[in-house]
């Protein structure tokens, strides 16, 4: 890993909910809001862009643990965005405190933990 990567780096990714990212079971929509699957999804988006730039060529992050708190819904065609900010490593492990948010406030938040590999190469 790079050095550079210090407490506090923050990386910021947008949406807007579509028909596409609403709450499913079994293949079927149950409510017209915003998944929580979906926002957790932009959350760790965000919590790999902060880490991207640090990512030697032969190094690359899979997920390893999410703990996330969905506090509002957010209903088709409203934006979020999704804030990730680095907190801390531990020893491979990388710890980012993620939020989410609409224009009506808080939507989530929680924590995601990333794990350094290496970087496999494509099949040939």
């Amino acid at each position: 890993m790079r050095t550079g990567l210090n407490t506090g780096t923050v990386a910021r990714v947008d949406a807007v909910v579509a028909a596409d990212m609403v709450a499913t079971l079994g293949g079927r929509p149950i409510h017209p809001v915003l998944a929580t699957t979906r926002m957790i999804e932009w959350m760790e988006w965000a919590s790999r862009q902060v880490i991207l730039p640090f990512l030697e060529p032969s190094e690359d992050a899979v997920g390893y643990a999410i703990s996330v708190v969905h506090r509002r819904p957010t209903p088709v065609g409203a934006p979020f965005w999704a804030i990730a900010r680095f907190e801390r490593q531990e020893e491979r492990r990388i710890v980012t405190a993620v939020t989410a948010h609409s224009a009506d406030g808080l939507i989530g938040e929680g924590e995601i933990t990333q794990v350094l590999v290496a970087r496999r190469r494509p099949a040939t």
